[in-house]
């Protein structure tokens, strides 16, 4: 239902720009999805149905959704970048994975937990975490996205340090589709 829905909402926001509205839209699979589904003939399945193009959806996972079957999912994983689909790693830096795992898989993008960001400016260890996770995600080519900014210093630290994307209340609190839509139309006139 979250995938198609978000497929959906991003069609519905094309339709309403007349045409590429400039967005990707996230969805999270969980752990138990991965395992248990079919999860690339479903993402295949609500592009088709709502004529999105790959690249318009990030698929986020967390560490601990590679533990269990790490061939599996890494099978998985393929069939979704063969989509065109973007992959992020969620909630980077709480699990337990095994760092080959970046490696092998095809992750773009590392999304630095809130638990690093959140007092950043006071916490010179958190720094020093924040600065490895970004080196890491800078010699393996990926993104970067810091969760939880809840002030503009804070994400122009994260900025200067070479964090690639931020998300959290300094920016918006979370939205609706119709406010989203809002936002993301005042924001690109």
């Amino acid at each position: 239902w979250a995938l198609d829905e978000a497929a959906r909402t991003l069609a519905a926001w094309d339709l309403q720009s007349g045409g590429d509205c400039g967005v990707s839209m996230s969805v999270n699979l969980s752990a138990i999805q991965l395992q248990r589904d079919a999860v690339a003939p479903m993402v295949a399945a609500a592009l088709t149905a709502h004529g999105l193009a790959g690249n318009r959806l990030r698929l986020e996972l967390t560490e601990s959704a590679l533990i269990s079957e790490p061939d599996r999912i890494a099978r998985v994983l393929h069939a979704l970048k063969a989509l065109g689909t973007t992959i992020a790693m969620d909630d980077f830096g709480t699990g337990y994975s095994n760092l080959a795992y970046l490696q092998k898989l095809p992750i773009d993008t590392l999304k630095i937990d809130r638990s690093f960001v959140t007092g950043l400016l006071a916490d010179r260890d958190k720094v020093a975490i924040v600065r490895a996770v970004l080196g890491l995600a800078a010699a393996l080519n990926m993104e970067t996205v810091a969760e939880g900014i809840e002030t503009i210093e804070v994400g122009q630290t994260l900025a200067a340090l070479g964090c690639t994307y931020g998300q959290g209340f300094a920016y918006a609190a979370p939205l609706d589709a119709a406010a989203a839509y809002r936002l993301l139309s005042e924001r690109n006139s």
